[in-house]
């Protein structure tokens, strides 16, 4: 455990730069780790609100609207008013945003499986299992490890 951090660091850079390779090189468009977060995210939830989405990323509302104006005029999202509360805005995927997101989502994966495969079955199952564990741990923690409300 003395070097618990120093291992975190070193995951959290690793697949930081898995991610930022993936967004270089995926697909001819010109995309931020963030915005690939942002894609990510509005597929996953299934038409959140601006809100629900710059939460689960921790970014404030300021920051978040400009990515997505961004990705709004590369044709990826497309942001529509609540019927029920103009002050809200739903986020959804185009066609082509969905498409990028598939393939960003496919290369990381592929990515992910070749780290994979260094390692015996039992031990893929076992950092898996940990990884799970130690997520489960985090958003159980308090507030230290969630995004900020």
């Amino acid at each position: 455990m003395d070097n618990l951090r120093g291992l975190f660091q070193l995951l959290a850079r690793n697949f930081g730069f898995l991610n930022e390779r993936c967004c270089e090189s995926c697909c001819g468009q010109e995309l931020s780790l963030t915005q690939s977060h942002i894609l990510y995210e509005i597929q996953r939830k299934h038409q959140p609100s601006m809100q629900d989405v710059s939460g689960a990323l921790g970014i404030d509302v300021t920051t978040f609207s400009r990515q997505i104006k961004t990705l709004v005029d590369k044709g990826l999202v497309k942001k529509t008013p609540h019927p029920d509360d103009n002050r809200i805005n739903i986020l959804s995927l185009t066609l082509e945003g969905q498409q990028l997101e598939n393939q960003i989502n496919g290369q990381v994966n592929a990515q992910l499986a070749g780290v994979m495969s260094q390692l015996t079955a039992f031990e893929r199952e076992t950092v898996i299992r940990s990884i799970e564990l130690l997520n489960k741990a985090m958003q159980n923690s308090g507030s230290c490890c969630v995004p900020p409300k």
